[in-house]
């Protein structure tokens, strides 16, 4: 297998998994969750890293790195033109997030996905904000070079997300809950998302085949991050989705690849890689990476970068779609 090690400038960090555990895992007996944008998005990157390093990869995060423009504001106050990239920009996500929810009970489809993002990026902060502080200057304690990176991540996790607390229950149930109601309004991207966590609104061939399609010819950067999951090693052997990028963990990083080079956010500071360090311990130690070449550094073989060229392309061709 090729190894990460091998290749310039990029190097890892492998922090035993126990380490990690022992500091981040376990706080009253409860294991630490990692959902959504840095879980079930991230799940197969994760495990092309694993299979390359003999535990859990942790490297530091774009907190080197400037802030995207934007970043580190609080949100505007009034209701933004741009929700999603106020949520990007955006520090207060709490009121935010109250504020979005009223319009998304009213009605609208893209304020009840924009907060069913921010419970995902929030979530593992909420379950106990303390405790995560505690666990953050445990990590700034170790005297391991590389985790001041992730640190900093978990600092603006911290920032963006205070006022959340565990009785705000921002888990699985919740964001089900959320995106349930988003995609039953029209929200292409919270549709893709129940598919993706193993609830889609139907659970026939027909449909799920129909929806992937529908992502397809949307090309919703979002849409596209959100149906990745499902288009993975889960889709391996499901018939729905003969002929089309799916089935192996390069057909997700090519849907991820392919929602940044339709504009995702997915810089050094987007709350994408923020979520990946901070909630999943997976970071690039290079300032000032994107989502998209740490990927190709860190979980695509030399030898399939040409490979995974071709189903990016493929997705980006909106009546494609297949390898």
């Amino acid at each position: 297998m090729f190894s990460l090690l091998a290749r310039k400038p990029w190097y890892l960090l492998v922090l035993p998994l126990a380490v990690l555990l022992a500091v981040l895992g376990y706080r009253s007996g409860g294991l630490l969750l990692v959902q959504g944008d840095a879980g079930a998005a991230g799940a197969e990157l994760a495990d092309a890293l694993g299979k390359r390093t003999p535990s859990l990869v942790v490297a530091p995060a774009a907190a080197q790195a400037p802030l995207e423009q934007g970043a580190g504001n609080a949100v505007a106050p009034g209701f933004p033109v741009d929700l999603r990239a106020a949520f990007e920009s955006g520090q207060d996500l709490f009121r935010y997030s109250r504020q979005l929810q009223a319009a998304a009970e009213a009605g609208d489809a893209e304020a009840g996905w924009v907060v069913s993002r921010i419970y995902d990026y929030c979530g593992v902060y909420a379950m106990d904000p303390a405790g995560y502080a505690l666990d953050s200057n445990t990590l700034a304690r170790m005297g391991l070079s590389d985790v001041p990176g992730l640190t900093a991540a978990r600092e603006q996790v911290s920032a963006g997300c205070a006022g959340f607390t565990a009785a705000d229950a921002l888990g699985r149930g919740k964001v089900l809950q959320q995106r349930r109601m988003a995609a039953s309004s029209g929200n292409l991207a919270a549709e893709a998302a129940l598919l993706s966590m193993g609830e889609p609104l139907k659970d026939d061939p027909a449909y799920r085949r129909e929806l992937v399609e529908r992502v397809l010819h949307s090309q919703d950067p979002e849409a596209f991050l959100a149906v990745s999951p499902a288009m993975g090693v889960a889709a391996a052997g499901d018939e729905a989705y003969t002929g089309l990028v799916a089935g192996d963990q390069f057909a997700q990083l090519a849907w991820q690849v392919a929602a940044c080079q339709l504009g995702m956010a997915c810089g050094p500071s987007s709350k994408l890689m923020i979520s990946y360090c901070a909630n999943g311990g997976i970071c690039s130690r290079v300032p000032g990476q994107d989502f998209e070449t740490f990927v190709f550094d860190a979980a695509v073989p030399q030898q399939g970068v040409k490979k995974m060229n071709q189903l990016v392309s493929s997705l980006r061709a909106p009546q494609g779609g297949k390898p």
